[in-house]
């Protein structure tokens, strides 16, 4: 099976519903699709709704876990910052890609607008600690329930 051509029927089921971008994705786990998503943004009204993000939730819904250990993720773009950030948490350690983020760039997405936030470069965004001490508090009181961690 070619995943990449899943991942592009993903792609096209969303934007020939108007679901959102050209963006689909699959996750792969010891050769079968666990995890299916197309970008959903524009239908669910959720700016969260990346392909990637969709197919990690249906992953882990599929699989009963948090932890995608062992899977692989194909996408028909270079994920985004966001993106990669799940990709992280969901300890998936294999993307395959296809367009890469000038070529997202291109056709009207802002990728790079995060970069240059990380650089710096820009006043999009802004963010300064406040009420560290009861939040330190709060972390205190989690680490002595011990609970578990992900």
């Amino acid at each position: 099976m070619d995943y990449m051509d899943e991942a592009l029927k993903e792609a096209y089921d969303g934007i020939n519903q108007g679901h959102g971008g050209p963006f689909g994705s699959v996750i792969v786990k010891d050769g079968k699709i666990v995890g299916r998503g197309h970008n959903r943004v524009i239908l669910n009204k959720d700016p969260t709704c990346h392909g990637e993000m969709e197919a990690i939730r249906d992953a882990c819904k599929n699989l009963n876990t948090h932890d995608l250990s062992g899977c692989q993720l194909y996408t028909t773009a270079e994920p985004c910052p966001m993106c990669f950030g799940g990709i992280l948490w969901a300890n998936i350690r294999k993307v395959f890609y296809g367009c890469n983020i000038k070529d997202t760039d291109k056709i009207g997405f802002r990728d790079d607008e995060f970069y240059k936030c990380f650089e710096g470069k820009t006043d999009a965004y802004s963010a300064q600690e406040l009420e560290r001490e009861k939040c330190l508090k709060l972390f205190e009181d989690y680490n002595l329930k011990n609970a578990q961690r992900y």
